[in-house]
Formats: structure tokens, C-alpha cells, sequence
């Protein structure tokens, strides 16, 4: 069954485009268009003073045969869209312009997550062939899928995606061409689409994914298609070293209260700068220090800078700039390459915890050897873990500790987790080695200042400033009246509520 819609100019002349249920409203504007003699990418659709979503198919958008659609023009500036990028179940997302296309929406994908192949995936087709073929990335949107070189060469918004939030489903199509062949089809024609842009594509090394484990049973096809996604025994074993060197006493162990200058570095930068036992009480010591419930009772000075902070969220602000977001990677980079060192403290399973200073040259694989030096089974696979709102993984790679993974505090801490594979006795036995827990030292945890020493400080200070606000604010209290003449008590009562806080 067909149909047909009508589409009006801003100068008033119309074009009929005949459509069926599965035609998508994108073919629409591009056909309209054409009719028209307009650049279909520089205008919009729009229904009833709506905007059309462009990505769906006509039996979807609730558009009856011979609607009437309003062609206007889309602002110059690229808009922001929020992209889902779907690969095989797993989602990431990223916002990006709606002038990008989807070959260069992949390969910002890949320059972000780390692991991430979408353009140069190779596969092995036999059990005994050492050759990889290309599998091409499939983009599906809304049904509709876009597969060929110049289909990926399409912007956002010639696919109709010019605002909001929309799901890209990657999927991966096997090639009768060899990967080497398919690179360099894929080199030059985006040297002949753009210059110069498949210059990143020559950085990325591609590398195989094999498509099971039934095809990759031959050693030595093992050998010839390495997946550094996801790291063998054979591997583990090999770094494991055969003879852990022993751990130095005396002045090369730093307490957590000293200060940096107080660290002396091994002559081995593989053993720790220090070693510490688990603590003595599971309750952690700043859980145990009781404090009066007044010190949670909000103040004047609480509301003031709530109300402050209401009015700078209530404020609109633009979304940076490519040339502000390019200037901040810049200046990030520039403070992470000022950082000479590290320290980096390791908390493993039986909470003991082991300290290490790292240099700009350190590596996710230096970290992993120094720790299997200390362990009481360096064969046991683990994990690094940095904690976060979104945990990163330190990977056993090549990759930089502190550029890689911005390491630029003046202690980080890192998480050990043993792998699922380890065995229930090997996690029961103490982690480190017995010469090395024999070296290990308490915590010490700095005393935080009473409350009684800091309210003799306040009152030996001037009056002026916090102090002298404190102080006439405990006068108030004191004359049972405020300023205004309320009741002290009955205007805290209403800060609490206002606020919506309470004692802790």
C-alpha cells in the first residue's frame, strides 16, 4: 500500500513524495529535496510545528497519508547528540556533534575505550590457516543498517539524527577480502573521500578476535592471532617471576603521616617503599570518634551557601566548545607530563597493603611484576581495581601508569581482586610471603583535634571572620533571641527543615 505526502518550501513551493509503511522519513526529506533543488543536510521536517524524527520509518511516526510537512532550515552550528554505542550487548556512550560520520563515531569510540576494535576486527576462517579476514562493522539505526564505506561516510545528520539521544547497534559482517587487503581498500578511499583522515587508522594496530573456541584449538594459530583484550594462563605464567627478589628493611618503609620528601626509593624499583598489616578492629577509626549532635545542626551560614549553590544550578550554560574541550585535554596533559613520580598504594585481599613509587616510564606490567614479587602464590591470577564512581581496570599492558590512567595525586589507591578462577584455599592463605610480612609495620592514623582544643583555638583567635561569626552566633543563642527577635532554636527548626537535613 502507497501514499503520499506533501512537502512546503519556505518559498511556498510543494513537492509529492510517495511513500510506503517502510520507507524512512530521512529518504523523505532527500527526496523532497532533490525535487527542490536543496541540500537536503542544511533543512529539517517539520509537522504541526514539531520537528519529524528522520531516523524512523513512516508507519511509525504517526503520519497519515498526505500529511502536509513544513521543510525549514536547520541551524548552522552543529547540535550535540547523545550517542548509546551498542556492540555485541555492551554499551558505551559518548556525546558527540551531529555533523560527525559514522566511520569517524567508531573511531572516536575506539580512541576512548581502551580494548575497543570496530574498523580493523580480523578473524581466522579454518582451524589450521594463519590468515585473518576483515569482519566490516554493521551500524544499525532503527532497523536500518549502513554497512558500505560510503554509507559510513554519512553524517548524523544526513541519517536524520540531529538532537536527543539515539542507540547505534554494531554488529560485524565477515569479508571474503584478507584484512591486510581490506586496510589498504579502507586507507584510500578515505585518503580520496578526505585527506589525511585515515592517518589514525594507520596508528591502531588491528588485531584478530576469534569468532570461537572451536576454531582456535591449533596452537599455533594461537600464536599467530594474539587478543590483548583478553590475557592467557600461558601469559601469566610467563610473567610470573621464577626467583622474587627480597624485600629491603630499615628507611626505605614510609609511614602514611610522612611527607613525601621522607621516601627513599629501593635500589630495586620492583620492591615496595613500604608494607602494612591489616588493620586491628574491622570498625574503621574515624567511625569511632563520637561527636556532639550540635556539630551537625545547620547554620545561617549553611543556607547562605545553599541558596548560592540553587542559584548557580538554576543558571543556563552552553555546552563547551571543540577548541575548550581541545585547550583541557591540553592542559591535563601538560600537568600530567610535569609529574615526576607516584606513590601507589595497593590494598589486597586480607587488607594488608603495600606502597610503591612510580616514575612517568612505569607500566600496568611493572605494577603487576612487583606485585606477584611479595605474593605467596605469584601464579594466582588478579586484578587491579582503581575505585570510582565508574571503577577503571589497571590492564597488564604497555600502557602508561600515569598518563594512561592519570595518576596525579600524591597517593592513589588501587584494589587487588582475585581472579574467579583462583581457588577457595589459595584466598585463605595470608597474600603476601612470609619474609615480607615479617617486615610489614602498623598504620598509623594521624589524631584529628578535639573539639574542645578547637572551640579554646577559636575563642584565643579574633573576633573577625568564621570565629567571630561563631561567636556572635553562640551570643544569640546565648540571649535566647535573634536579631530579628525569633527564637534561636525555632530558627534552626526551620533550617533543618528548609534544608532538609537532620542529625546524622
Amino acid at each position: 500500500m502507497s501514499a503520499h505526502v506533501e512537502v512546503v518550501a519556505s518559498d511556498f513551493r510543494r513537492a509529492k513524495v510517495k511513500v510506503t509503511p517502510g520507507t524512512y522519513l530521512v529518504d523523505v526529506l532527500g527526496e523532497a529535496c532533490n525535487k527542490l533543488n536543496l541540500q537536503s543536510d542544511k533543512y529539517e521536517l517539520k509537522h504541526k510545528q514539531k520537528l519529524v524524527d528522520l531516523t524512523g520509518p513512516f508507519r511509525t511516526s504517526g503520519l497519515g497519508p498526505g500529511a502536509k510537512l513544513e521543510l525549514v532550515q536547520k541551524s548552522k552550528s552543529a547540535s550535540v547528540v547523545s550517542i548509546a554505542l551498542d556492540v555485541n550487548g555492551q554499551r558505551y556512550t559518548k556525546k558527540l556533534p551531529s555533523n560527525m560520520s559514522l566511520w569517524k563515531v567508531l573511531r572516536q569510540f575506539e580512541s576512548v575505550e581502551k580494548g575497543l576494535n570496530l574498523t580493523g576486527r580480523g578473524v581466522p576462517v579454518g582451524t589450521n590457516s594463519g590468515q585473518l579476514y576483515h569482519e566490516a562493522p554493521v551500524i544499525n539505526i532503527m532497523g536500518r543498517e549502513y554497512s558500505a564505506m560510503e554509507d559510513l561516510q554519512k553524517t548524523l545528520s544526513q541519517c536524520g539524527i540531529n538532537s536527543g539521544s539515539i542507540v547505534l547497534r554494531v554488529a560485524f559482517k565477515l569479508t571474503e577480502r584478507t584484512l591486510y587487503d581490506a586496510m589498504q581498500e579502507i586507507s584510500q578511499y578515505l585518503d580520496d573521500v578526505e585527506p589525511g583522515q585515515s592517518k589514525p587508522q594507520e596508528k591502531s594496530e588491528p588485531h584478530a578476535v576469534p569468532v570461537n573456541d572451536e576454531e582456535m584449538t591449533d596452537a599455533t594459530a594461537l600464536k599467530d592471532v594474539p587478543n590483548p583484550e583478553v590475557p592467557t594462563p600461558a601469559n601469566t605464567e610467563e610473567t610470573a617471576p621464577s626467583a622474587p627478589a627480597e624485600l629491603s628493611t630499615g628507611g626505605e618503609q614510609m609511614e602514611i603521616g610522612d611527607a613525601p620528601a621522607a621516601t627513599h626509593s629501593p635500589a630495586n624499583p620492583l620492591q615496595p617503599t613500604g608494607v602494612f598489616n591489616a588493620p586491628a578492629s574491622s570498625t574503621p577509626k574515624a567511625a569511632r570518634i563520637r561527636e556532639d549532635d550540635s556539630v551537625y545542626e545547620p547554620t545561617i551560614a549553611h543556607a547562605q551557601l545553599r541558596q548560592q549553590q540553587l542559584l548557580q544550578r538554576a543558571q543556563n550554560t552552553r555546552l563547551k566548545s571543540d577548541a575548550e574541550l581541545a585547550a583541557e585535554a591540553a592542559e591535563e596533559a601538560a600537568k600530567l607530563a610535569k609529574i615526576t613520580q607516584v606513590e601507589v598504594k595497593v590494598r589486597f585481599p586480607d587488607q594488608t597493603s603495600a606502597v610503591w613509587t612510580i616514575t612517568p616510564e612505569e607500566t600496568g606490567a611493572f605494577l603487576y611484576q612487583a606485585i606477584r614479587n611479595i605474593m605467596n602464590h605469584p601464579a594466582a591470577p588478579f586484578r587491579l581495581i582503581l575505585p570510582g564512581p565508574k571503577p577503571v581496570v589497571i590492564q597488564e599492558t604497555d600502557a602508561k601508569l600515569i598518563a594512561g590512567y592519570r595518576l596525579k595525586g600524591r597517593r592513589e589507591m588501587l584494589h587487588l581482586l582475585w581472579d574467579d578462577s583462583v581457588a577457595p584455599a589459595v584466598r585463605k592463605e595470608a597474600f603476601l610471603k612470609g619474609s615480607v610480612a615479617s617486615n610489614a609495620k602498623e598504620v598509623v592514623v594521624p589524631e584529628v583535634p578535639q573539639e574542645g582544643e578547637e572551640e579554646e583555638d577559636k575563642g584565643s583567635a579574633s573576633g573577625g571572620g568564621v570565629a567571630g561569626f561563631s561567636g556572635a552566633q553562640q551570643g544569640r543563642q546565648g540571649g535566647g533571641k535573634g536579631r530579628e527577635g525569633l527564637d534561636s532554636d525555632a530558627v534552626k527548626k526551620k533550617l533543618s527543615k528548609f534544608l532538609g537535613l537532620g542529625k546524622r
